[in-house]
């Protein structure tokens, strides 16, 4: 699980140190936390679900800023259709629902949540809401930002949107592994009637 010396990671200057450290230092615990929340996800839908590690083989001098690993349906990769993410900022970690990078039915999934905007109310009261996840900037989930983060999923070629909930690096659930483990598996289950309907659209 997380830890504390998971964010020293970030600490690491050169990209060669810090992809180095996230091999070994959060890759596992991704891997860890991953597999059996892909095999709940397989058990639900009675369809496979597969953990993809980010790579970032497109960086070749900044080290990236955040890692993660994906949820998928998809064996080959993820960012083509909403998929689940499990990652980590220097300033906590996230579980999140991801629309990113330009999806196929983009605009038709953010019209269907437009439409469906009943299904949020049963999303914890600590959920947040993110729109670009190349930055750390969070939103809490109110009906305005809400439905502002949608018509703009809807409107705007490039946006994203993502919605979950976050642990940041002080928390103590660090101290408990097993409570932490049931909070980000309480997370997912809880978007799983998100994630069902825009798989009407895939």
């Amino acid at each position: 699980m997380f830890n504390e010396k998971s964010f020293t990671v970030f600490n690491a200057l050169s990209l060669e140190e810090r992809m180095a450290a996230i091999r070994s230092e959060i890759q596992p615990i991704f891997t860890a936390v991953g597999q059996p929340i892909c095999e709940m996800f397989t058990q639900h839908y009675k369809r496979p679900f597969y953990l993809h590690l980010a790579q970032h083989r497109r960086r070749t001098v900044h080290p990236p800023e955040n890692t993660w690993a994906a949820m998928s349906e998809g064996k080959r990769g993820y960012k083509m259709s909403s998929h689940f993410q499990i990652g980590i900022w220097p300033e906590y970690v996230f579980m999140w629902l991801s629309i990113i990078d330009q999806p196929k039915g983009q605009k038709e999934m953010a019209e269907l949540l437009l439409k469906n905007l009943s299904l949020f109310d049963t999303l914890p009261k600590d959920t947040v809401i993110s729109l670009d996840h190349t930055k750390s900037e969070i939103l809490p989930l109110t009906k305005e930002n809400l439905e502002n983060a949608l018509i703009r999923l809807q409107t705007i070629k490039k946006a994203e949107f993502q919605i979950g909930r976050i642990i940041k690096k002080e928390s103590e659930l660090w101290e408990h592994p097993d409570t932490a483990f049931q909070y980000m598996e309480t997370t997912y289950i809880k978007l799983l009637p998100l994630y069902s309907l825009l798989n009407e659209i895939h």
